[in-house]
């Protein structure tokens, strides 16, 4: 089978742990989770994230909060099938401009390749890439989760949300009788595997090898009502030059990470961060505004990282944690433990080993 790769550089493949991506499932997460009696507003909050911030055009998340917000979504309302949901509740106007270009396309398979081509631009969470089946040319998507050891609900979660948007998407685009002729989902079956058959209109199979979806030729072949070559082209001169500006941004931030992480116990100012990049503090600072965050934030998410690290070497006391990342004593660290997880130092340590020790 021949695929159309997704964009390289994703958490557990040397991806910066701050890279960013548009909150497009968030935003929906928040609705779906509201109307089941969930309120996500602590969590976000927590996570450095709030309403008002939501709403911003410009606003990007890090997987990090993104794997927060969800996990504590799905102890919120414990629904095993948020995913779907949440999935279900979209429209391509989720998907910003990537969504337009996708309307305006040829065919379903070429806008599903656009889809892929333009994943880092549409808030994917997962790793997309399609193709042809060597079989029967039946058309092909794939989505890979982001880093292997990721939480089982939250991949549970995202895998759910990946393929039921896709299917809702394509409805509204080619009609509501769009069948894929397949899924397979890499998960076990959940407990209400019966919710799954019914939204995807066609047989559906747990603990498979890979997640993905067969859509058959003549599905694929199907012409998009808006198609637009005009419009179509314009639109990609658009997402091209946001895809460049989201490289010049992510490559700030990886930068600016990997100087306070090697740093740590110490941290730069921010003052010597400018000086280093041969800027002012201001155009530093607007830069970091244009990439969804500040450098505390950044700190923070560097610390925070450090302190999982080292949170799993049984070995060191809380005090020399706290030392190695940066924190004033052991008091410190449990404030910020508290602030990001909810949780003592002691707990989140208990749980994590027990984690790593399931994952072995």
């Amino acid at each position: 089978m021949s695929l159309v790769p997704g964009s390289a550089g994703l958490p557990g493949t040397n991806r910066s742990t701050s890279a960013t991506i548009q909150p497009n499932i968030l935003r929906y997460l928040v609705i779906v989770a509201e109307e089941r009696g969930a309120d996500l507003r602590p969590v976000l909050k927590q996570v450095g994230l709030d309403e008002t911030v939501m709403r911003s055009a410009a606003l990007r998340v890090s997987y990090r909060q993104g794997s927060a917000v969800i996990r504590r979504a799905l102890e919120l309302t414990e629904d095993e099938c948020l995913g779907l949901r949440v999935g279900a509740a979209q429209h391509l106007t989720a998907w910003g401009l990537v969504g337009f270009a996708l309307m305006a396309d040829d065919t379903l398979r070429h806008a599903i390749e656009t889809g892929v081509r333009y994943q880092n631009l549409s808030g994917a969470m997962v790793v997309w890439s399609a193709g042809a089946s060597e079989d029967d040319g039946a058309f092909v998507l794939r989505a890979d989760l982001p880093d292997p050891a990721l939480d089982p609900a939250v991949a549970s979660f995202l895998s759910g949300e990946a393929f039921a948007s896709v299917v809702t998407v394509s409805r509204l685009a080619v009609g509501a009788a769009f069948t894929p002729r397949s899924v397979e989902f890499s998960f076990p079956p959940p407990r209400h595997q019966d919710l799954f058959e019914p939204l995807f209109g066609c047989p559906v199979r747990f603990g498979a090898s890979v997640n993905r979806m067969v859509i058959a030729p003549a599905w694929a072949r199907t012409r998009m009502p808006g198609r637009d070559p005009v419009s179509y082209a314009a639109t990609l001169e658009m997402l091209d030059a946001q895809t460049a500006s989201h490289r010049d941004q992510q490559d700030l931030l990886e930068v600016l990470e990997i100087s306070v992480a090697q740093a740590l116990p110490m941290v730069p100012s921010f003052g010597e961060q400018a000086r280093r990049h041969s800027t002012s503090e201001r155009t530093l600072r607007r830069r970091l505004a244009g990439c969804g965050t500040t450098y505390e934030a950044l700190v923070e998410g560097v610390r925070r990282e450090r302190v999982e690290e080292l949170l799993l070497r049984s070995e060191l006391t809380l005090d020399d944690i706290a030392h190695r990342a940066g924190f004033s004593d052991g008091r410190a660290l449990r404030r910020a433990v508290r602030r990001w997880y909810g949780t003592s130092p002691v707990r989140l340590r208990e749980q994590m080993l027990r984690g790593a020790g399931r994952a072995g």
